[in-house]
């Protein structure tokens, strides 16, 4: 891929709640963007670090050992082997990087599960 990558514009294309799009790899990680409204499920990935982006609005990261709150243009980095759970109390628009390998509800597996992601 050798296109520029607008992501405003890429955030327009879908309007479902924590299912992760892939907009591009950089060797062996993927960016990728989601939304986010309500609470995700409390997990950990024992061998990858997460870095969470906002470009809109505000979220929380849940940490158990202590919240970590977000606005736009701040970034947070869940190491791996942290159980974390986002939380966003309205609309958020995040950026992900994490390696391909990256279940996005690492350890467990329920309806918020997304095996295969779209690439957009």
């Amino acid at each position: 891929m050798t296109d520029k990558v607008n992501l405003l514009q890429k955030f327009s294309l879908f309007s479902e709640h924590w299912k992760p799009k892939i907009v591009g790899d950089v060797n062996d990680h993927q960016i990728k963007v989601v939304k986010f409204r309500g609470d995700f499920v409390w997990h950990s990935h024992e061998h990858e670090d997460e870095l969470f982006l906002v470009v809109r609005g505000r979220m929380r990261m849940g940490l158990r050992m202590g919240d970590v709150d977000l606005s736009e243009g701040e970034l947070f980095i869940v190491p791996k082997g942290t159980e974390h759970r986002p939380v966003a109390d309205e609309e958020c628009w995040v950026l992900l990087m994490e390696p391909r390998t990256t279940l996005n509800t690492g350890d467990v597996r329920n309806e918020r599960t997304v095996e295969e992601l779209d690439r957009i």
